[in-house]
């Protein structure tokens, strides 16, 4: 962190100085780490344990806090669905379904008419089901 001295108004500085002693107090008043760390390792021996025993190999700070897991990256799907009247235009059926695709379907055609050849089936659906009775045959 570097300060531009000179640039600061009597204010700024005034607080600096206050903030600077008052971290200069603090750290002058902590006990040495050698010391703390030989009173913890006696502590750990009282109770019958080693410092190895709580923590392990990992560093202390690793233990404190916990780190989330990376996020995966979401992978790239082949397209399933083309527009014949521009080939840019493609969707590969997960997500929503994009505004071009809507304004077709709307006017009477199926989301299958768009299918490219030769992939999979369908995976988008004019109508849902929710709400729908349906039969089953029982045996």
């Amino acid at each position: 962190m570097n300060i531009d001295i000179e640039k600061l108004s009597l204010s700024e500085l005034t607080s600096l100085l206050i903030a600077a002693e008052q971290r200069r107090q603090l750290i002058s008043s902590r006990r040495p780490i050698a010391l703390v760390r030989r009173n913890v390792i006696a502590l750990a021996a009282q109770h019958g344990y080693t410092i190895e025993e709580l923590y392990g190999d990992r560093p202390v700070v690793e233990i404190a806090g916990k780190k989330r897991a990376p996020r995966r990256k979401a992978s790239k799907v082949a397209a399933k669905y083309r527009d014949p009247e521009n080939k840019r235009n493609t969707w590969s059926g997960r997500g929503r379904m994009p505004l071009w695709l809507v304004k077709k379907t709307k006017y009477g055609r199926s989301v299958t008419d768009f299918l490219i050849p030769g992939l999979a089936k369908p995976t988008a659906r004019k109508s849902s089901s929710i709400g729908q009775r349906t039969l089953v045959k029982q045996r």
